[in-house]
């Protein structure tokens, strides 16, 4: 049996959960599960990064501590996690005593390796991407990602990693592995920043700026700054440096991400592993962004979509449903208020739910006994597992929804509701035949499910061995 390792970002816990993370939560845990019905054995790490001058500012502000702060945040953020449904195997926090020996024997290895040294610097930053930012990456004077924010000059000591030595072996790594990062458009764009020369970056503050933090080794005086704090998670998650053998048998990882965050993840993590004498990740997927209207979403445009109040209306698959079906794996992605109601009523009210309706009201009421299911009804085709494993998790729901498309019109053209009440002779008997096959269908349709919709597929399956309809799945609205 295989083994892979699927860890999403560590969302900062300076805010509530928004969609933005359930979008990154729910793909990540569709394909943790499309890999656990295929028979892999997967350990999938999700967690929260709480460490850094916004937690402790929210924190002030709020007369917490910053731990305390973190607390209620974190646990904000697990609570989300699981009304979501997500099936993480590991809720990984910075603030973890085992997470800070790792990030701290981290620190160790990337300075026995010569690539960390002290240093005063005057630079631009953007304070919302927390990176230094060149000239050429602003707009007008501001960072694009972050046009209501400031950019700081900043002249500080602080300890700085040797990420321009890594740019021949960051460039050789990704010809050799073309697909090490998906989809190939943040491939190129990745390749382009790396190409156009690394600046090394800074990875400590002072302690009197920012005593929210882990102490840097062997100096006090300063703590370390996000990177090697909230990046070292991968790592810290299955057991390095101590646990060996866990390790071992987990890493290298997948990771997932937004696309804000594929200079971070894609770059400077990896050269962080480099000079650590790690393995670089496995793969890094990385996602687009959420809009609505065609507009970001923000509060004072009034567009922001809450993930728990379409939770809240719709049900929980429902929304699962719609970010995996109906956004785009791989750009950003449209979603309105009106949109989400359009997808539930046409394919989950009027499609999944009335189909499962009908054929369990059929059986109810005309098969003598429950459809004994067999291996190949419970059977998830392979070209299910191949979208899913190339993050393609909208094609994968076609598979889904076009079986059931199919099931209706079989529904449709055999007509058996009519002929189960004929008195020819055998129709009867070809009905009962037609309505079984139905049942099968949505076995199967069940089994392919349960990566997306379990509690709906779990729903399904019951009714099946119960021979009876289920309460209706997706009521109107």
């Amino acid at each position: 049996m295989s083994a892979r390792y699927i860890t999403t970002t560590l969302p900062y816990v300076n805010a509530d959960p928004h969609l933005g993370h359930a979008l990154e939560f729910v793909e990540a845990d569709f394909l943790a599960r499309a890999l656990r019905a295929k028979g892999e054995e997967v350990f999938f790490n999700i967690g929260t990064d709480e460490h850094g001058a916004k937690i402790a500012e929210k924190a002030e502000a709020a007369g917490q501590t910053p731990q305390a702060y973190a607390d209620e945040y974190a646990a904000r953020f697990k609570a989300f996690a699981d009304r979501f449904f997500i099936s993480y195997d590991s809720f990984i926090r910075t603030t973890d005593e085992g997470h800070t020996k790792t990030a701290r024997a981290f620190w160790k290895r990337c300075e026995a390796a010569g690539d960390i040294y002290k240093a005063v610097y005057k630079i631009k930053y953007c304070i919302g991407c927390e990176l230094e930012k060149t000239d050429s990456e602003l707009v007008d004077g501001r960072c694009p990602l972050h046009p209501n924010t400031p950019i700081e000059l900043r002249e500080e000591e602080n300890y700085y990693f040797r990420f321009s030595k890594y740019q021949g072996a960051l460039l050789k790594h990704f010809a050799e592995q073309p697909d090490f990062v998906v989809p190939e458009e943040r491939v190129r764009e990745i390749t382009s920043f790396i190409a156009g020369g690394l600046k090394d970056f800074s990875i400590s503050r002072r302690r009197e700026k920012l005593s929210w933090g882990i102490p840097v080794p062997g100096d006090d005086e300063h703590v370390m700054y996000v990177w090697f704090d909230a990046l070292v998670n991968y790592v810290s998650a299955v057991g390095w440096p101590d646990d060996e053998e866990k390790f071992k048998k987990w890493w290298p990882v997948t990771q997932f991400a937004g696309k804000d965050n594929l200079r971070q993840q894609a770059a400077m993590w990896q050269a962080m592993l480099l000079s650590a004498g790690i393995p670089l990740s496995q793969q890094i997927f990385i996602h687009g962004f959420v809009t609505s209207g065609g507009q970001k979403m923000s509060k004072s445009l009034g567009n922001v979509i809450n993930p728990v109040e379409v939770a809240d209306r719709y049900g929980v698959e429902a929304l699962r449903y719609v970010l995996l079906r109906h956004m785009s794996p791989f750009e950003d992605s449209d979603l309105t208020d009106e949109s989400i109601r359009e997808h539930y009523t046409a394919h989950l009210t009027n499609g999944l739910g009335n189909l499962v309706a009908r054929v369990m009201t059929l059986a109810r009421e005309h098969l003598p006994s429950p459809v004994a299911l067999s291996p190949d009804d419970l059977k998830i085709e392979d070209a299910f597992f191949k979208k899913a494993e190339t993050y393609r998790f909208n094609e994968a729901m076609d598979i889904i929804f076009a079986k059931i498309t199919a099931a209706d019109t079989f529904m449709t053209e055999r007509a058996p509701f009519k002929r189960i009440k004929s008195e020819v002779a055998g129709e009867q008997e070809e009905a009962r035949k037609d309505i079984e096959y139905l049942v099968r269908e949505l076995a199967t349709i069940a089994s392919h499910l349960v990566s997306a919709m379990p509690k709906t597929s779990e729903k399904i399956l019951a009714a099946i061995r119960e021979n009876k309809k289920p309460d209706n799945l997706f009521p109107r609205i």
